[in-house]
């Protein structure tokens, strides 16, 4: 005869009532999917170097259907025209790739952009992420506007600028950048999506 037959309670290990009977084992924390860890800071600056190398095809196709179309005769005419027109092209360029994974820098060096759970990125997302990269350059461009100094002195504020913003995803719990954190995204060592 069972004890449910016999109208009492099943006994833990440690008797009816003991709140050793009820209490589930402490569970830990879930480790850190191995696909979600972040590439290291070499490789991730080696794909940023790659996508700024790309990135002058795009520029001199989109530079030369602007002048076309607006027949610009002077590099120096609707110079500001220009400058929004190529950050509207950026911004198509990125949030395209970037909701499909991964730029061909990005299939290049085996990373990939994701949400924070790891999914793919939706094209809201990536528009936040590209508005957000531009705090690579935004703060440096701002504080050098009310002086007057040289290319020189302004290509090495950048640069600076530029290696403190990258060092500065060292103190991210996941290693990512700040524009990452902020959007929503990571990036995450992947092999290529396709070929």
């Amino acid at each position: 005869m069972t004890a449910e037959q016999q109208g009492t309670a099943p006994q833990g290990p440690a008797g009816p009532s003991s709140p050793t009977s009820r209490i589930s084992p402490p569970t830990l924390p879930p480790a850190p999917s191995p696909s979600l860890v972040a590439p290291g800071l070499a490789r991730r600056m080696a794909c940023w170097l790659y996508e700024g190398m790309l990135m002058f095809g795009v520029v001199f196709i989109s530079g030369y259907l602007f002048g076309t179309l607006s027949q610009t005769r002077n590099a120096l005419d609707n110079r500001h025209p220009l400058q929004a027109f190529l950050f509207v092209i950026f911004g198509i360029y990125f949030t395209w790739f970037w909701a499909k994974g991964q730029t061909l820098a990005m299939k290049t060096w085996d990373i990939r952009v994701v949400d924070r759970a790891g999914l793919a990125v939706s094209q809201s997302r990536a528009l936040a992420r590209y508005a957000l990269s531009w705090l690579w350059f935004l703060p440096a461009l701002a504080a050098l506007a009310p002086f007057q100094v040289s290319v020189g002195e302004s290509v090495t504020i950048i640069i600076g600028w530029v290696a403190v913003w990258a060092l500065l995803s060292r103190f991210h719990p996941q290693r990512q950048f700040l524009h990452d954190a902020l959007a929503g995204t990571r990036l995450v060592t992947s092999k290529p999506l396709s070929r």
